[in-house]
């Protein structure tokens, strides 16, 4: 696949395959990990257009992640945060921890695709 190349961090296997369905159906390439560590890791040897991260994820949070990954100089990089966290206050702490964007989930179609144009994916 020659869109962009997405990193999917999404601990739920069943959430990931949908995210990851939901991008191929978009026209992006996805690697997809399951946490936080998995992410850095991914990050410091790939170039990726975008990241979509799960904030609670195990072991290092997305929040956490993408501290990490700004203060490593990938500060151009979108990361947009995908959530069922849906209270007050947790997108500002998204916008804060580094995060562009912040979705809820359940999400469409329409709205992923939204996001990433956003972005300046695509």
């Amino acid at each position: 696949m020659n869109g962009p190349r997405i990193l999917l961090v999404e601990d739920d296997p069943d959430n990931r395959r949908l995210l990851q369905t939901m991008l191929l159906k978009l026209g992006c390439a996805v690697d997809a990990v399951a946490d936080g560590e998995s992410a850095l890791a991914a990050l410091s040897g790939e170039s990726y257009a975008c990241v979509l991260m799960d904030v609670q994820l195990p072991g290092i949070d997305g929040l956490e992640a993408t501290r990490r990954l700004r203060e490593s100089g990938l500060t151009g990089l979108p990361v947009i945060a995908v959530t069922a966290h849906a209270m007050q206050g947790d997108r500002e702490r998204c916008l804060k921890a580094g995060m562009n964007a912040y979705l809820t989930k359940p999400l469409t179609l329409e709205m992923l695709g939204k996001a990433l144009r956003e972005a300046g994916v695509g």
